[in-house]
């Protein structure tokens, strides 16, 4: 019998739902947060109610999906994005974000399992890969843990406050896929 693509006893990967307007909001405006990618600017409420209602949960329409990571309960502790999708190479990047309250309880670890299997076994992805700033050490151990290959480093990458910073380039093959 097949393992649940999306869930464990623990944990469910769920699709962006209205009321998850306020967690949505939390994470994109997180000024912490935008040095690890390309977000210059805060998101408002409109665009992100936009993206809710407009976002059609297909890979293959929208070219990513963005899951909720979920405890069981009912307790939103993230998200977890598939983007930059490739269909004819069948490779995607990954983006996880933990709230604070919710880290270092091994639901990244759990989120990023699930995601794997479901664009591994589901989906057909050759490969996932993320890149993770040098110094987002707790970042690259959860994708080392998870069987990641650091296959390579982007010298002065990204441009934050304390100026220009490295970046890791991991991958994961499916082991699926010979």
């Amino acid at each position: 019998m097949e393992t649940a693509f999306l869930h464990t006893e623990e944990v469910r990967l769920r699709a962006v739902e209205p009321e998850d307007l306020g967690l949505l909001d939390r994470m994109e405006n997180d000024e912490s947060l935008w040095q690890h990618g390309n977000v210059t600017s805060p998101y408002s409420r409109f665009q992100l109610e936009r993206y809710i209602a407009e976002n059609s949960n297909d890979i293959y329409t929208d070219g990513q999906l963005r899951l909720i990571i979920e405890l069981y309960g009912g307790e939103a502790a993230g998200a977890i994005d598939v983007f930059s999708f490739d269909p004819r190479h069948r490779r995607a990047e990954l983006g996880i974000v933990v709230l604070e309250e919710f880290r270092r309880r091994g639901i990244g670890r759990v989120a990023l399992s699930l995601m794997e299997r479901y664009c591994f076994r589901f989906l057909g992805i050759h490969q996932l890969y993320a890149y993770i700033q040098k110094e987002n050490t707790a970042c690259l151990n959860l994708f080392h843990s998870s069987g990641y290959d650091m296959t390579g480093v982007l010298k002065d990458w990204l441009y934050t406050s304390e100026g220009y910073q490295d970046v890791c380039l991991l991958q994961k093959l499916n082991p699926l896929i010979a």
